[in-house]
């Protein structure tokens, strides 16, 4: 035994005493498994990269846990990753079945102890992702003019990649309607399409674009069809197939006086038409020279064989022949045209205008204003003529003078014409602006070097026509003319004027409308006056207006408007509606006197009231602005008045002036009787009310009602409020029953009474007696300290009359007041009920009221 045998017969000893140890396999798989050791797998090109392809897959014979593993020979691309714990190989480098349609990958399965690997061959299959690429570009293609329908001109080749549908190519030219060629789909190959011929004269290069298609297939899990496109270029040849063509045609020469024989004249030139190969040219007249002309056949010159001054024609036409020559000088192909020449002179004769009785530079024509536009000026009879021929002889016609007036026909002439004068502006010729028109006609050779020409003067005398209606100086006129002003007056001067010319010139006035009955207008002037019977009044009316006319005398008219204001004057002084007035004054309030003045504007019925006289004086003032007269501010009282004057019936008499403030101011006066009484005991808003009322007592009444009105309401919901409430607590408020105390004696008399209506007084005091019959005095004076409300308050009543008061006698104002004790509420309601009692009391009343409490007083006596 070998000292090499002996390590294997113990590492056999070792294995056959302990336990045996196997290696772990793949499982098979067949050729669409997705599971196992990847041999004949195969995988799409277009799979994404990232892909999970295969799980691989295999066990160890003693259970043991296995590991995967995946690599690529030495310098080999990496496609694929496993994951060694689960198996799952992922795609990592996109495929591409036309670099690399075959993968060797190794592949191994290990227990830990044990490994097993193996080499597999994974099949990359094709998709649709290569387009068709064609071979041998670029296409150019040579092809004879003369060349047969149908024939084929090339063939192109194109190759795609991939394989089955997607490899397979189709061929089609892009459509045009004007191709001439065609391709076959399945060869490539292409040919001029039937009944159709190239033409080296027309189109000499044609490039078309043949496009490449693929049969399609699937990529990326789409259908998908795939092309690509190539231009090919086809180059026409010439051939000799076109006669010579003449350049530069037509042709025109020109014999002048002064050429002489040799002179040449013109040289025509031609062309052979297959320009790819061209033949020589020769050229000869064929006819129409008469042996005046001679051709160069080399060249094409045509000259003068003759002196011009022996030439009777004008005018020659030529026929010219070009001939293709082949190289042994036979005629091979031809053609021909014409060349006109033309004998013409020199030029020595300017552009002359003619009349009828010979030349002329001087027209004139009278004619009426504003012709028809497009109207011929058929007095004007010119003729232009230039004597030279061809060129020379070819000018143009301008007028110049007034823009777009006229215009001149023909603008060009040859020789020469009969000039035609059009209307252009038809308003431009207006004889109010120009009486005559004056033009200036202007011939100017064109195209010769001299630049003759010659100028003839147009004169249009213009006659007038009436095409102009009077027109006023302005749309309206405003006129001012005083009230007193006499019949006949002049009011204003309106004016119009035609600018037409004699009687087409001349204006008539008239005046109509409404307001034109007091008014007249001289017809020629345009004076307007008042009519001589009229009286302007302010008063009455102070605001006229009409419409004033002018007419020329064939009715054409316009209108304007006037507006007449009479100016107030002060004719008339104020009046007082009574020359004796008799007021009723209570210290303290206003009395007011009123004057109107009939006057219509101001300040000629603005008043001013004055008080021209008082007896006794410096008692009253007055208002300058409103009438109001009163007492100056010392006198507060009657006994003030009654100090001042004896008069114990206070009656005073004021002689008022009412004066307006017109220039020169008017005036007038009035008597006032003024009798002053005691102002009453009311005070407040509502007393002043009524003491502005007393003259209109239907006021003062509404207003009492619509006061008590409003009473009864609040007395209604504040009833309705308390009753709610009450029924709301169920509790029955104790019922009062009011006592009024009766004075002791009703027969004395105070006859200092001076307090004023409404003052309360302490000693008046009420006696209430509650259910359970406790009397309690209530006390009228509002500074009690009782949280209710005082009832009104009333004064005391006066003392029986003193025993030496004889009967008649007049005593002091004593008024009286009933008072009640009105329900428990609000102070509010409380004087509102004291203000409708002081409302009943006016002063007009005030007197009656004395004398019944006089008598009164006297039965108690």
């Amino acid at each position: 035994m070998t000292a090499a045998g002996v390590p294997l017969l113990l590492l056999s000893l070792h294995l056959s005493l302990g336990r045996s140890d196997y290696a772990p396999f793949f499982h098979d798989n067949g050729p669409h498994s997705f599971s196992g050791n990847m041999a004949l797998f195969s995988i799409s090109e277009d799979t994404p990269v990232g892909t999970q392809i295969y799980i691989l897959n295999g066990t160890d014979p003693e259970g043991d846990v296995v590991r995967y593993g995946l690599a690529f020979e030495k310098g080999s691309k990496e496609y694929f990753r496993a994951d060694p714990k689960s198996g799952n190989v992922s795609l990592i480098t996109a495929l591409d079945r036309e670099i690399q349609d075959e993968i060797s990958a190794l592949v191994s399965i290990t227990d830990g102890r044990n490994k097993v690997v193996e080499k597999v061959r994974i099949f990359v299959t094709d998709a649709n992702d290569e387009p068709p690429e064609f071979l041998n570009l670029p296409f150019i293609v040579d092809v004879s003019e003369d060349m047969d329908a149908g024939s084929s001109l090339y063939k192109v080749h194109a190759v795609d990649r991939d394989m089955g549908s997607g490899g397979s190519v189709s061929y089609f030219l892009q459509s045009s309607p004007f191709t001439k060629f065609t391709i076959d789909s399945h060869s490539g190959i292409l040919r001029i399409k039937p009944g159709e011929k190239l033409d080296y004269e027309t189109t000499r290069t044609h490039f078309i674009t043949v496009v490449a298609k693929d049969g399609g297939g699937k990529y990326n899990g789409q259908y998908q069809v795939m092309s690509s496109s190539a231009t090919i270029t086809i180059n026409v040849l010439d051939a000799q197939d076109t006669p010579p063509m003449f350049v530069g045609t037509p042709y025109f020469g020109y014999v002048y006086e002064v050429s002489g024989p040799g002179s040449e004249i013109f040289t025509v030139f031609a062309k052979d038409g297959d320009e790819g190969n061209p033949n020589p040219i020769q050229y000869s007249i064929v006819n129409g020279s008469d042996g005046i002309f001679s051709m160069n056949s080399s060249s094409g010159c045509i000259s003068l064989q003759a002196d011009p001054m022996h030439l009777r024609n004008e005018l020659f036409e030529l026929k010219v022949k070009a001939s293709e020559v082949s190289p042994d000088n036979k005629e091979l192909d031809y053609t021909t045209t014409m060349v006109t020449v033309r004998v013409v002179d020199l030029n020595n004769h300017p552009p002359t205008f003619y009349g009828e009785n010979g030349p002329q530079n001087r027209f004139e024509l009278t004619m009426y204003e504003h012709p028809s536009e497009g109207e011929i000026l058929r007095g004007l009879k010119i003729t232009v003529n230039d004597s030279d021929q061809g060129a020379n002889a070819k000018f143009k016609l301008r007028l110049v003078g007034p823009g777009r007036v006229l215009r001149v026909v023909p603008q060009t002439v040859l020789n020469e014409a009969q000039v035609t004068i059009i209307v252009e502006n038809s308003s431009a010729i207006d004889y109010e602006k120009y009486q005559f028109i004056s033009f200036k006609l202007l011939a100017v050779e064109i195209d010769t070097p001299e630049r003759f020409s010659a100028t003839a003067d147009i004169v249009i005398n213009l006659l007038d026509t009436n095409d102009n209606i009077p027109k006023f100086s302005t749309e309206y006129y405003i006129a001012r003319v005083a009230e007193n002003s006499p019949g006949g007056s002049n009011v204003v001067s309106v004016t119009a004027t035609d600018p037409d010319s004699g009687l087409w010139g001349e204006v008539k006035y008239s005046i109509y409308g409404t307001g034109a009955d007091l008014f007249l207008i001289h017809p020629t002037s345009g004076i307007i006056y008042t009519q001589p019977w009229a009286t302007l009044d302010a008063e009455v009316k102070s605001k006229y207006n009409f419409y004033v006319k002018a007419e020329d005398s064939e009715g054409k008219y316009s209108l304007a408007e006037v507006f007449v204001t009479v100016l107030d004057l002060n004719d008339h002084s104020p009046e007082f509606s009574e020359d004796f007035v008799e007021k009723t004054m209570v210290i303290g309030a206003p009395i007011k006197i009123e004057a109107l003045d009939d006057d219509a504007e101001e300040p000629n019925n603005v008043i001013e009231y004055s008080i021209m006289k008082a007896d006794p004086d410096n008692i009253f003032e007055i208002n300058t602005d409103t009438g109001e007269i009163k007492l100056k501010p010392f006198v507060k009282s009657l006994d003030i008045v009654h100090n001042i004057t004896k008069h114990k019936d206070c009656k005073w008499s004021l002689v008022v002036q009412a004066r307006d403030r017109g220039n020169p101011s008017f005036s007038t006066t009035a008597v006032v009787k003024i009798d002053i009484t005691e102002a009453t005991l009311l005070k407040g808003p509502v007393a002043a009310f009524l003491m502005q009322s007393r003259e209109n007592p239907l006021k003062a009444l509404g207003a009492m009602a619509g006061f008590i009105s409003v009473m009864v309401v609040m007395t209604v919901l504040i009833s309705t409020a308390m009753y709610l409430r009450n029924s709301k607590s169920n509790r029955i408020m104790p019922s009062r029953r009011i006592i009024r105390r009766r004075p002791r004696d009703r027969c004395q008399w105070n006859l200092n009474f001076k307090k004023p209506f409404g003052w309360p007084d302490s000693s008046n005091r009420f006696v209430v007696e509650d259910p359970e019959g406790k009397n309690h005095n209530i006390s009228l004076n509002n500074n009690s300290p009782r949280g209710g409300f005082p009832p009104p308050s009333a004064p005391k009543l006066p003392p029986p009359p003193m025993s030496n008061l004889k009967y008649g006698e007049r005593m002091g104002t004593v008024p009286t007041i009933s008072g009640t004790l009105s329900s428990k509420g609000s102070k509010k309601f409380r004087r509102n009920t004291e203000n409708s009692v002081s409302n009943a009391l006016v002063s007009e009343l005030k007197m009656k009221l004395e004398q019944k409490i006089l008598e009164a007083n006297q039965g108690y006596c």
